[in-house]
């Protein structure tokens, strides 16, 4: 069983085999232009995606739905979720953007004032300063607890739901509170909501997710077949990233500040935060000399690989050179901790220009 609010490691290569998620890779000389987290294997799995490459192709309406839970500070790991929905919205697609704030009440006991105010500080402005354009029509940012259509549905849609069935999915038992027991209706209602006939559907929708979410999306996808006849809803496809590893070795995570490198970091704490992460290096330089680095375990090279280089030769290069035992990682946490910091001081500048922007988001009403 998944724990889609724990912090389970995951084993990529069993969830396919376990649960049928089919490899990205078959799809990526189909997709035109594809993003780097495609074509360097982050983006690993998806449920049909190939309506979505069809849609992509023939350029027919299509959506992509990807929640935010504000529950605390938005570290450089949650980039890869906005770099998919720029690629996204220049590629035409209408863009839901959830916010979880019932979720995060239900499930980490934050109240509704907090979420909101939390969702505009940190994560709308991030988005914003990252390069998503909030202020698209095609583009809907709303909250969970204030949208009518979500509401209504997720309620038409618990009918034919049964708590055997959600205990099965999620482990809930006798003392979980009935809040929390909701909460997956309403995050299927905002996978749906978009396929409805007044918000333009249906029509072929995505939910990019890590893999962790993935019982939501079975749940959405069995709850879809059920209501076909009445809403002709098509079952949501989705694809899966792996998650970048947490400088200390193990998950990156909000709760352990040392773990992350958060976007509202200053520059020399990211700096310094990147030159004592942990490496695939050998224990002495003559040994890495002759006998290489392990970048697969390398935390500072995924930081180049998920978000800092864009050059796929130089990429390869540095990889060689690691493995073949050419650059040291002093050198390399040197170089990366650099790049980190120039992100972070041009980062900086466009967070602070995206406040006003970011305030008057959810002023908007919800495309539907």
């Amino acid at each position: 069983m998944i724990d889609p609010w724990g912090s389970t490691t995951l084993d990529y290569e069993k969830l396919i085999e376990q649960f049928g998620i089919k490899p990205f890779a078959d799809f990526i000389g189909e997709v035109e232009s594809p993003n780097h987290l495609m074509t360097r294997g982050i983006i690993f799995g998806h449920r049909d995606y190939g309506r979505i490459v069809k849609a992509l192709r023939e350029k027919n309406p299509f959506a992509v739905v990807s929640g935010m839970m504000p529950s605390g500070k938005m570290h450089i790991g949650h980039k890869m979720i906005v770099d998919q929905l720029i690629w996204y919205q220049k590629k035409g697609a209408d863009i839901y953007i959830p916010i979880a704030d019932m979720e995060s009440y239900s499930a980490r006991s934050i109240d509704f004032e907090t979420s909101k105010e939390l969702a505009i500080s940190e994560y709308i402005t991030n988005y914003i300063a990252l390069g998503l354009d909030l202020e698209n029509k095609n583009t809907s940012t709303y909250l969970q607890s204030e949208n009518k259509t979500v509401g209504n549905l997720a309620y038409k849609l618990a009918k034919k739901v049964t708590f055997n069935e959600m205990k099965a999915i999620y482990g809930f038992h006798g003392s979980t509170n009935i809040a929390h027991l909701y909460v997956p209706l309403i995050q299927v209602a905002d996978i749906l909501h978009p396929q409805l006939e007044g918000c333009g559907g249906p029509k072929p929708s995505v939910v990019p997710v890590g893999p962790d979410q993935d019982p939501h999306i079975r749940l959405t996808r069995d709850i879809a077949e059920r209501f076909k006849s009445q809403f002709k809803f098509i079952p949501p496809s989705s694809t899966y990233h792996r998650f970048i590893t947490g400088l200390t070795g193990d998950k990156m995570s909000s709760s352990k500040p040392n773990s992350a490198i958060f976007l509202s970091d200053s520059p020399e704490t990211a700096e310094k935060k990147v030159k004592s992460a942990k490496t695939g290096g050998k224990d002495s330089l003559d040994e890495q000399r002759k006998y290489g680095g392990i970048p697969e375990v390398c935390t500072v090279y995924e930081l180049l690989l998920y978000h800092l280089e864009p050059s796929g030769k130089k990429l390869t290069e540095l990889y060689e050179s690691c493995k073949n035992g050419n650059i040291m990682c002093g050198e390399c946490k040197k170089n990366v901790a650099e790049m980190m910091k120039d992100f972070l001081i041009h980062f900086s500048k466009k967070r602070e220009n995206s406040k006003k922007t970011a305030q008057k988001i959810l002023e908007r009403e919800p495309k539907c």
